[in-house]
């Protein structure tokens, strides 16, 4: 079984019990609804504890409970840009957005990225008499690049020493 067969059988027995994913993540606990949902569909690993809540709740066999715990290939099954219309206004939102945040990032923090790794994601509902918005938090550990020239070569190489 690949890993995306899990996800669709989750998703199957998802709608057989009408269960919602705030339900799930109760049921399975220990980590974020967000990180629950992000491991069951197919993107995260879920710990032992919580591979074995999640097998039981959907009747999972020891191999796809196991396989709940092992590391995913992240992203295999993305298209850019994406077809679905939700992820399409995402990847738009970063097309848009996405330069502006690279330029704040790099002038606030220096040269660097955000990690997707040290991360953390909310989201929620905020009521707006205009209609609902949607929050998004996103929250990532800043690594800086490192560069890898030998000590004293920086003239050689044409920089300026700091």
């Amino acid at each position: 079984m690949k890993r995306i067969e899990l996800v669709e059988k989750i998703f199957d027995i998802k709608r057989e019990k009408n269960l919602s994913w705030k339900a799930i993540a109760e049921e399975i606990g220990g980590y974020s609804q967000i990180y629950i949902m992000t491991a069951l569909l197919g993107q995260m690993r879920l710990p032992k504890p919580q591979a074995a809540k999640a097998a039981a709740l959907f009747g999972l066999t020891p191999n796809e409970e196991k396989m709940l715990s092992e590391v995913p290939y992240r992203g295999e099954q993305s298209l850019v840009p994406p077809t679905d219309p939700t992820l399409y206004r995402f990847h738009e939102a970063m097309m848009v957005f996405g330069p502006t945040m690279k330029e704040y990032l790099h002038e606030e923090f220096g040269d660097g990225i955000m990690s997707a790794i040290d991360f953390d994601l909310q989201m929620e509902r905020e009521p707006n008499d205009a209609g609902d918005r949607v929050r998004i938090t996103m929250s990532g550990k800043f690594l800086p690049y490192r560069y890898h020239q030998p000590e004293g070569n920086f003239p050689a190489l044409g920089y300026k020493e700091d």
